[in-house]
């Protein structure tokens, strides 16, 4: 069974940091590209990045996490990250993982984890 699961959210203050992981069960992470989404209350859904398959040699980074949030993949262990420095309230949502079982960053995502909230408040 097609999994992904998210993790490592929390409350944090401004400034701050934290590392969401998104582990993948059911198949083998190695050959697809992974995004990262967030939403917030009252907002649409996002894109906030997303990395391509392999060794992750492309990445999209959005306009509002540029500088601040790197993806990167651990294939061994079947595992997306997204490392979110320097946070800032607007950050706030519930972050999503997910893959459409292609290679490249693709335009629609069909398999999404259950997600992760981050609170960034102090």
């Amino acid at each position: 069974q097609v999994q992904l699961v998210e993790s490592g959210g929390g409350l944090v203050q401004p400034g701050g940091s934290l590392r969401l992981s998104c582990g993948v069960y059911g198949f083998t992470l190695e050959y697809y590209a992974v995004g990262w989404f967030r939403q917030a209350p009252g907002k649409e859904r996002e894109e906030v990045s997303c990395i391509s398959s392999d060794d992750g040699d492309y990445t999209y980074y959005a306009d509002s996490v540029k500088g601040r949030f790197t993806i990167s993949r651990d294939n061994a262990l079947n595992t997306v990250y997204l490392q979110m420095n320097s946070l800032k309230a607007e950050d706030t949502a519930v972050y999503y993982c997910a893959t459409d079982f292609t290679s490249s960053c693709p335009k629609s995502y069909g398999h999404w984890g259950q997600g992760t909230q981050v609170t960034v408040s102090s």
